[in-house]
């Protein structure tokens, strides 16, 4: 396999398509190695358009999100370069090592170990010191992380069914959060923006379908 051709491709088939038109965000794409983040077992799946499974023997276990989903979230949040971001579910580590090239610094939370101590070699492998890497039980990752907040940007790299007002919370007011919200068999991606003390509006950005997040509360069934 070629792997700039490959990159090139996907960036020209997958991702200008899906809106993704931001010359920087492209830029970036073209820059950072994704293929240096999937599993060594999974590189041959490095630009294809698929989610990529990030632990052997899980295959309903966590993911990198398809190249177009995570270019269009980056995209979204118009991060600026003094901002301080806040990702939940780090996996790969690939969306900390594009936020932190766009951010001044990035909290990342996972609460498998195996992925957070991988992701903590790829980052520092790839020259990025602008991230920590926070290893976490899944429901204290879903709680966010209080003791750094405010942030200017949250990121949810996964799905869950509503995103708690406790991580809104942690948003600055002009504070942007983006996530993947629903259930199957369609899901939605959302950006919501912190517009005062207790109020946020939201814009439904594209459909989709993520893998869960772990530790986020479900809707509770009716039960008669």
């Amino acid at each position: 396999m070629n792997t700039e051709t490959a990159r090139f491709n996907m960036i020209e088939q997958q991702i200008r398509p899906w809106e993704v038109l931001d010359q920087d965000v492209l830029s970036l794409l073209a820059t950072v190695r994704r293929e240096d983040f999937v599993p060594p077992a999974m590189r041959a799946l490095a630009f294809v358009d698929t989610q990529v499974p990030l632990i052997a023997g899980e295959p309903d276990g966590p993911h990198m999100l398809e190249p177009k989903v995570e270019a269009r979230l980056l995209q979204e949040l118009q991060l600026q370069r003094h901002e301080k971001v806040l990702e939940i579910g780090t996996g790969s580590g690939f969306m900390a090592a594009l936020l932190a090239h766009r951010a001044l610094f990035v909290h990342t939370l996972e609460c498998r170990p195996v992925l957070a101590q991988t992701a903590r070699d790829k980052l520092r492998r790839n020259g990025i010191a602008n991230v920590t890497v926070h290893e976490v039980s899944a429901a204290a990752g879903a709680r966010g992380l209080p003791g750094e907040a405010p942030f200017d940007a949250i990121v949810l790299s996964g799905s869950v069914a509503e995103v708690p007002a406790a991580l809104l919370a942690q948003l600055k007011v002009g504070g942007r959060l983006v996530a993947v919200v629903g259930e199957l068999p369609m899901m939605r991606a959302r950006l919501y923006t912190r517009v005062g003390d207790a109020a946020w509006s939201d814009t439904d950005l594209f459909d989709t379908v993520a893998p869960r997040l772990e530790g986020f509360a479900e809707p509770t069934g009716f039960h008669f």
